[in-house]
């Protein structure tokens, strides 16, 4: 029997919306089961906490990061530490709230014509999204230092996707501005956690130079943080500064002239070379 021509359409139609639902069954099905086996190649690795330590070395030499924690941050991409051969630095300020330095940090960097990175809790943007704003505006990073600041080696993938996706959506929304660089709260991480992080979009930035500016009960110490800094300067730094310190808001022209005029020059993250 033949068919007339609206019943052939009809079944034509028929068959090619099957065809489409099977395709749409087979795609939904392998996308969950690539997701599934992405979740559990994750959750096979170590989250064995690592601690980020720094074993300081004389004349302006690279330090000591520690041979497996180096290796760790450089098999997922991550940045700890530039090339030993060019003497490029990077400038770095972890902001987890606002003790009234920042304007005056951001004022130094543009007179000296500096880019660096600020990483930023929620706290921090909530309180302060007039000087992230003006961090973004004025060619500076602005990195993710997660919601709450927790440790993430002690929080699962699901919390630690709300810690960074959460703020990364509210800086995105607020200023259409997208984050891809991540600081470990407290500097803490695991192969867990880096791995999975990296699937989120994010590349991990330690640090190479640092001392202990953090506490506000330790300052009005200038002429100490200004020796940690210009004594280890060293080719490739990561210097991690932190915003409430009210001692590095009144050193830190002084440290980018001393460390330019030591040879050095400021790059950006974006420009990082291992």
């Amino acid at each position: 029997m033949k068919l007339t021509n609206k019943k052939a359409k009809i079944v034509s139609v028929l068959m090619v919306s099957v065809f489409l639902g099977i395709f749409a069954i087979a795609t939904i099905q392998s996308n969950l089961q690539e997701k599934t086996m992405q979740t559990s190649s994750n959750n096979a690795l170590s989250n064995q906490k690592i601690g980020w330590g720094i074993k300081r070395m004389p004349n302006h030499e690279q330090p000591d990061l520690g041979s497996t924690n180096k290796a760790l941050i450089n098999q997922y991409e991550g940045m700890a530490m530039g090339n030993k051969e060019k003497k490029y630095v990077y400038l770095t300020f972890d902001e987890g709230y606002e003790a009234g330095y920042t304007p005056k940090l951001l004022e130094v960097l543009k007179q000296n014509e500096v880019k660096a990175a600020f990483f930023i809790t929620a706290h921090y943007l909530n309180t302060q999204p007039e000087l992230v704003k003006q961090m973004i505006e004025e060619g500076h990073i602005v990195g993710n230092h997660t919601v709450n600041h927790k440790s993430m080696p002690d929080i699962s993938n699901e919390q630690i996707q709300k810690e960074v996706m959460d703020l990364h959506a509210a800086i995105y929304q607020k200023f259409n501005y997208e984050m891809k660089y991540l600081r470990p709260p407290k500097g803490e991480f695991s192969q867990r956690t880096i791995s999975y992080t990296n699937t989120l979009g994010y590349k991990t930035v330690m640090w190479s130079l640092a001392y202990d500016d953090w506490d506000e009960n330790k300052q009005d110490r200038e002429e100490y943080g200004k020796k940690k800094v210009l004594e280890n300067i060293h080719p490739g730094a990561i210097i991690l500064l932190h915003g409430n310190s009210k001692d590095n808001s009144n050193i830190l022209d002084t440290c980018i002239k001393e460390i330019k005029q030591m040879g050095y020059e400021f790059k950006s993250l974006e420009e990082f070379q291992r």
